[in-house]
C-alpha cells in the first residue's frame, strides 16, 4: 500500500486530538462528546501487555461507526502485527504510528491492503533526523511530536522551551512536504489553565496546527487557543481594508509597512475564523 501523490487528511477543524485508553470502551463515546476534534484510541502506552487483545477487540467494534484514529504499538514490539491485522479487518482508515522511522513506516505500508491516513509520531532522534525522508515518502498525512519520549531518547529534560528547536524543524519539514500542519505533543498538567493556555499559545506561534490532549479538560482550552484573538481579528480586518484602499501604492498601518506577506498573514487569520465557524 502506497499513498504517493494523494492529498493529506483535512485538518480544517482538527485542532484537539484526545487520547483514550483502548481497553476502556466505556470512555469512547464520552471522548467523542468531549468536543475533541479527533479521538485517538491508544493501543500502546495506555494498555498493559495482558490487556492488548481485549483492547484490540474493543477498538474493532467501535471503529466501525466512527473515524477515530488508532495508535498502534510500535513496529519493534510483539504486538505490532496483531494490531495491523485488526486495522485491516476493522477497516480502520486513520492510524498513528509511534516512534515513526522509515523502516517502521515501510512495515506499515507492507501490511496494509487499502489506503489509510498515517500520522507519524516523532519520538526518537533517528525519526527526527529522518524527518525529510519520512515527510516526502508519500506514506503519511501528518507529523505529530511525541515530546515526552523524544526527550528521554535525546537526553533532554523539557522544563520550558528546550525542545522548541525540534518543534520548529517538524513544522518546516511538514511545510516542505506539503503535509497538514503538525500536531504538538502533550502537556501533562491540566490543573493550571493559565499555564496550559500559554503552552498552547507557544505551540500555535511555532506553526503547529493542533495539540495532543490526555484529559478532556484540555480539549476546550486547545480549541479556544487556536482561534484568532479579538486583537488579531481587528488587525487583520484593518490590514485588508488598507490593502483594498491602497490601489497598489505603498502604505503603512500602525507605523508598519503593509506588503504582500503582511496581507497574507491577515488573510490566514480571517480564513481560520471562517473554518472554525463552519
Amino acid at each position: 500500500m502506497h499513498n504517493r501523490g494523494r492529498r493529506p487528511m483535512s485538518s480544517s477543524l482538527s485542532r484537539s486530538f484526545l487520547f483514550v485508553p483502548a481497553d476502556r470502551p466505556e470512555r469512547f463515546d464520552k471522548a467523542r462528546m468531549s468536543g475533541a476534534h479527533r479521538v485517538i484510541l491508544d493501543l500502546e502506552d495506555a494498555v498493559a501487555p495482558s490487556d492488548k487483545a481485549a483492547a484490540r477487540s474493543a477498538v474493532a467494534q467501535w471503529t466501525g461507526r466512527t473515524d477515530a484514529i488508532v495508535r498502534v504499538n510500535g513496529a519493534d514490539t510483539p504486538f505490532f502485527v496483531a494490531d495491523m491485522e485488526m486495522i485491516r479487518r476493522a477497516g480502520v482508515t486513520r492510524l498513528m504510528l509511534p516512534k515513526a522511522e522509515p523502516g517502521a513506516l515501510n512495515r506499515v505500508a507492507g501490511l496494509l491492503e487499502s489506503q489509510c491516513d498515517i500520522i507519524a509520531l516523532i519520538e526518537t532522534v533517528r525519526g527526527y533526523v529522518e524527518l525529510r525522508s519520512i515527510g516526502k515518502s508519500g506514506l503519511i498525512s501528518q507529523f505529530a511530536f511525541g515530546n515526552l519520549d523524544f526527550g528521554i531518547d535525546a537526553g533532554v529534560t523539557e522544563t520550558a522551551q528546550e525542545l522548541d528547536p525540534v518543534r520548529l524543524q517538524i513544522v518546516l519539514e511538514s511545510r516542505l512536504a506539503g503535509l497538514a500542519p503538525p500536531i504538538d505533543g502533550v502537556t501533562t498538567s491540566w490543573t493550571d489553565p493559565a499555564a496550559f493556555g500559554a503552552a498552547v499559545g507557544r505551540t500555535k506561534a511555532l506553526g503547529f496546527g493542533a495539540k495532543l490532549c490526555i484529559h478532556p479538560a484540555q480539549v476546550k482550552l486547545v480549541n479556544e487557543a487556536f482561534l484568532p484573538t479579538a486583537d488579531e481579528l481587528d488587525w487583520a480586518r484593518r490590514v485588508m481594508q488598507v490593502a483594498k484602499d491602497r490601489q497598489g501604492a505603498a502604505v503603512a498601518l500602525d507605523g508598519k509597512m503593509i506588503d504582500a506577506p503582511v496581507i497574507r498573514r491577515a488573510e490566514l487569520i480571517l480564513a481560520a475564523t471562517v473554518e472554525n465557524a463552519t
